[in-house]
């Protein structure tokens, strides 16, 4: 079975509680999992870009407060990680929430200078003009997130039950 078929075919609370994986707005989840089933991978995909620009202000807060600062590859140097957690704290103290960005496209080696060039940029931004920006970067992580767990085909489990 596909992923959207398991999808489709999932409980009302398990569409949503995986919904809410994706995107921490609860009337999100269920505003997307109530129009199933959908035909194509492509078409959830539509519904859930459509219910991400339908979201209130209430709704952005509850999806933010869910996000959490990514740390930096393991492998980076101290010095990777203390900048990122000091970019990361002085956004939180600015705005009140997680920084978010997506990062589909970029590749792993250029992700942590990506995210330090967007917090710095992102900085400067008023209030109201970078909760759009954040509503956007939401919008775009959701929708990866929601493509990678309802695309990707099962993990098959082996008898050892490692994966």
């Amino acid at each position: 079975m596909t992923g959207l078929a398991r999808f489709n075919t999932a409980t009302p609370g398990a569409a949503v509680a995986l919904l809410l994986t994706c995107c921490g707005s609860r009337r999100w989840a269920e505003r997307v999992a109530a129009h199933r089933p959908y035909p194509t991978l492509d078409a959830l995909l539509a519904a859930a870009d459509e219910a991400g620009y339908d979201l209130s202000v209430a709704d952005v807060d509850e999806a933010l407060a869910g996000e959490s600062s990514a740390a930096p590859h393991p492998d980076a140097p101290q010095a990777a990680h203390t900048a990122l957690r000091a970019a990361h704290a002085a956004y939180e103290c600015r705005f009140g929430h997680a920084f978010v960005i997506s990062l589909d496209g970029v590749r792993p080696s250029e992700r942590l200078d990506r995210v330090l060039a967007g917090i710095r940029s992102r900085l400067g931004n008023e209030p109201d003009e970078e909760r759009a920006t954040a509503a956007d970067e939401l919008r775009r992580l959701t929708r990866s997130r929601l493509a990678h767990r309802v695309g990707a085909p099962p993990t098959p489990v082996r008898a050892s039950g490692m994966r």
